[in-house]
Formats: structure tokens, C-alpha cells, sequence
């Protein structure tokens, strides 16, 4: 079922990055020409390596915070956003930090610049297929922490409520009625 949905993903990215890059083209043509193009600072080889680490970073950090089962979900989107901005402050003066194919195919086709975007295609699949297949080799299990550890929350908040009524029966027990 996954295999089926990933080509449909695929597509609707690319057509939102051509349709948005073709957007800014008509908009912006006289003045910009190169709309959102991403091309290599220094050479191919270092371009795609970066293109490589950061995809890895963000598909690893993705993994471990937003489908992992004893991550706290509400940490997530902070995570992700984070490893974002991270990653593409420090590969944007080498590569431009794409870390999407799509981000780089739209605006390539808009400004008709096709430069070195085999790194931009080849680096974040294989970076994303790296970080994916890392963290699931590091994964310990798929079990929640309920499951490995019972009686034990994972949520500051629970254990917060959870010693709060230990506390209340400590209190409300009535030692002479037992």
C-alpha cells in the first residue's frame, strides 16, 4: 500500500514546485530570471554530499520524532522545524540546501537552468532511503513505552497527576479503618 501512495506523493510535490515556480515566473520575469533555481556553490561532488547529510539528518530526526510511538508528539513539529533550519544553514552556501527534489525540479524547468540538478535528485533520495533505514536499524522496538515499561509514564504531565493522586490516597487513608 505505501509503494502505491509514494509515486502519487511524488507528483503532487513536483506539480505544486512547477506550478508555484511558473507562478513566480510570470510574476517576477523581468526582474529575477532565475526564480528559486538552486545550483551548487563549489563542485558537483561537495554539493551532492551535503545534499546527501542533510537529508539524512532531516529524514532521521523526522523518524525519530514524528512516527516513532515513544517520542512525545507534541515535540515534534519544534524538532523537524529545528533540523530545517539547521540544515539549511549549513548547507546553503555549499549546495543550497534543497533537501527535495521537488524544490529543485519546479524552479529548474521555470528558468529553463538544469545545472548540476542530478545532485538535487540523487542526494535527498539517497540521503532520505540512508536516514529512514539507520533509524529503523537503531530502533530498539515498535513497542510502546507503556508496553516496555509498565506503570511508568513517559508524559511529564501524567507522572506530575499521577504522584499528585499517590499523594491525595496517602493523605485520605485513615490508618485506624483498615
Amino acid at each position: 500500500m505505501l509503494f502505491v501512495k509514494v509515486p502519487v506523493y511524488a507528483a503532487a510535490q513536483i506539480t505544486g514546485a512547477i506550478s508555484a515556480a511558473f507562478t513566480l515566473r510570470v510574476l517576477l520575469h523581468p526582474v529575477i530570471k532565475h526564480v528559486g533555481t538552486t545550483t551548487p556553490s563549489g563542485s558537483d561532488i561537495q554539493a551532492l554530499i551535503m545534499e546527501i547529510v542533510v537529508t539524512f539528518s532531516m529524514m532521521f530526526i523526522t523518524s525519530a520524532v514524528a512516527t516513532d510511538t515513544k517520542a512525545i508528539g507534541e515535540l515534534a513539529g519544534i524538532a523537524v522545524g529545528s533540523a530545517v533550519c539547521i540544515t539549511s544553514i549549513l548547507a546553503g552556501p555549499v549546495s543550497g540546501g534543497s533537501m527535495n527534489p521537488a524544490r529543485t525540479i519546479g524552479p529548474a524547468m521555470a528558468s529553463n537552468d538544469y545545472r548540476a540538478i542530478w545532485v538535487y535528485i540523487i542526494g535527498p533520495v539517497c540521503g532520505t532511503l540512508l536516514g529512514a533505514w539507520s533509524y529503523n536499524f537503531i530502533k530498539v522496538n515498535d513497542k510502546p513505552v507503556q508496553a516496555i515499561a509498565p506503570g511508568h509514564s513517559f508524559s511529564f504531565k501524567l507522572r506530575r497527576m499521577k504522584s499528585n493522586h499517590d499523594e491525595e490516597q496517602c493523605v485520605n487513608k485513615d490508618p485506624l479503618n483498615d
